[in-house]
């Protein structure tokens, strides 16, 4: 008799941000900034996981993980991105995130507690955009995020 296989997800390396390490600098030397936090252009269609990666931030600090998510999207109105669900998983942070207007570059603020009582803070950019046809009919005039434009009895203005 079959039996049923069970399933273990695993967040997916596709949307990884790497929080960078605190590393010593020479005496003399300048610590450089590093580059902003981005993830790859998400469709507003998309219910997907994004990733923080603090292996590098936590290097040396044995057994240290992440005990604590708070996270703060903007902008935060009517259609935007949405976090759906979180978790944490050694020293990944994953976050689950759905919606979005396309055309809207999104900042999701993520500050993350860890069981040793550091706090590391950092902000990521995702962008939403039309990666697969917009839900509207294809002979729908839009605007430049996509969105149908409308008469004054909100119908959409198309084409034909």
């Amino acid at each position: 008799m079959p039996t049923q296989a069970n399933f273990l997800w695993q967040p997916s390396t596709a949307r990884v941000v790497v929080v960078e390490g605190f590393g010593p600098f020479p005496r003399g030397s300048f610590q450089t900034i590093p580059p902003p936090l981005v993830w790859p252009v998400k469709d507003p269609g998309d219910v997907l996981d994004y990733v923080v990666d603090l292996s590098e931030a936590l290097a040396g600090n044995t057994g240290d993980s992440v005990a604590s998510l708070d996270v703060t999207i903007l902008p935060n109105a009517t259609g935007d991105l949405v976090l759906q669900s979180s978790s944490a998983e050694g020293d990944l942070a994953i976050l689950w995130l759905s919606g979005g207007n396309a055309g809207t570059n999104y900042a999701v603020s993520v500050t993350i507690g860890t069981n040793s009582g550091r706090t590391i803070s950092r902000s990521i950019t995702l962008p939403v955009a039309w990666l697969a046809t917009p839900s509207a009919t294809t002979n729908d005039i839009t605007d430049q995020t996509g969105a149908p434009i409308t008469d004054q009895t909100g119908a959409a203005i198309t084409l034909s």
